[in-house]
């Protein structure tokens, strides 16, 4: 699993250790990690202090592969904040999605039941159709006693 970190120095122990920020949940999805979570780095691995970084983790925790997270912090810059792409846009486009939402399910209440009307006109009418025919067999009865 992927996710972003910062690099920390640990004066306890004499190492530096990554503190997780962020992790992958999806292409573009990131959750961010409320709680404090440390990997150490070991002692032989020296990097500067609060240098944000891209680690793998292998199921196990184990760091699989780390890099300098710049060029992606670059392009997501590049990506989102260039555009002018801001939290409130971002809000306003999940309230009219949310608004579209809202007027396809009224639209769809509507048409079915729109259905249900034209469903029960068909039935009256059937009705009607069938009641037609009794009646004209039944005047047809009649003309045929006489």
């Amino acid at each position: 699993m992927l996710y972003l970190a910062q690099v920390r120095k640990n004066e306890f122990l004499e190492q530096y250790q990554l503190r997780l920020l962020a992790r992958q949940e999806a292409d573009n999805i990131w959750a961010m990690i409320p709680e404090e979570a440390f990997i150490l780095l070991g002692k032989g691995n020296t990097m500067s202090e609060k240098l944000l970084v891209l680690v793998e983790l292998s199921p196990a925790g184990d760091i699989e592969k780390l890099e300098e997270a710049t060029d992606w912090v670059l392009n997501l810059v590049q990506m989102y904040l260039t555009t002018g792409i801001t939290p409130d846009v971002i809000q306003q486009e999940v309230e009219r999605a949310e608004q579209w939402r809202q007027s396809l399910t009224l639209q769809n209440q509507d048409l079915a039941r729109r259905s249900l009307e034209l469903e029960a006109r068909r039935e009256q009418i059937q009705a009607l159709e069938e009641s037609i025919k009794r009646d004209k067999n039944g005047y047809k009865r009649d003309d045929e006693g006489c």
